[in-house]
């Protein structure tokens, strides 16, 4: 019980909430906060990005995707294997992201500061790693794309602390996402050739 205390703490779902319902007040707050890129990790990352290998490790190798065939599951090694590979691929995704958006911060007349974009990155993920839990039954797996609504809260959160101007918000944001995409696709091979990899060593 106390480790679940310390990992689901009341500032971390206080944090969630205030991200999610009132981002445009949130921001600042988060923006005005003295911390570091570890720090972030233990308190926010970690825990968060947990949520989505956990849940497709439960729901592929307990409950299986429903087919012709019957459900479909994978056996307890590879969905280990799996939400390990994700969760690392996840956390180290989250550190690139960060990396992207402090470079291009000059391109985009903003100021450059790793540990202000680590926080853009960290906390625009939330709705992206709190979707995550609907794997956990992989009929409901397609509600993942409430996800999407971390794209809005990464646009409201690079001009308040990359210093962007307002009107360079969007063009930032689109070269963000569109750099990440291309970053996230290769985790997603790399993680794929891991995850089948394991798969065949198990059989």
């Amino acid at each position: 019980m106390g480790v679940a205390q310390s990992v689901i703490s009341p500032k971390l779902v206080d944090r969630v909430k205030a991200i999610l319902m009132k981002p445009k007040a949130e921001w600042p707050v988060i923006e005005a906060e003295q911390t570091d890129i570890s720090t972030l990790y233990r308190s926010y990352v970690i825990p968060l990005a947990a949520i989505g290998p956990v849940a497709t490790a439960i729901g592929s190798a307990l409950i299986g995707t429903s087919t012709l065939a019957g459900a479909a599951r994978v056996s307890i090694t590879t969905a280990i294997v799996g939400a390990i590979v994700a969760f690392a691929l996840a956390l180290l995704g989250t550190y690139i992201v960060a990396q992207v958006i402090d470079n291009l911060a000059p391109q985009n007349s903003g100021t450059r500061n790793l540990t202000q974009a680590f926080k853009v990155s960290a906390y625009s993920s939330t709705a992206q790693w709190l979707a995550g839990v609907f794997a956990l039954i992989p009929a409901l797996s397609g509600l993942s794309i409430l996800g999407l609504y971390s794209l809005y809260l990464l646009y409201l959160g690079l001009p308040v602390l990359m210093k962007v101007p307002q009107e360079k918000a969007t063009s930032y944001t689109v070269t963000v996402v569109v750099v990440s995409l291309i970053v996230f696709i290769v985790i997603a091979v790399v993680s794929g050739i891991l995850i089948g990899a394991a798969a065949v060593a198990t059989l």
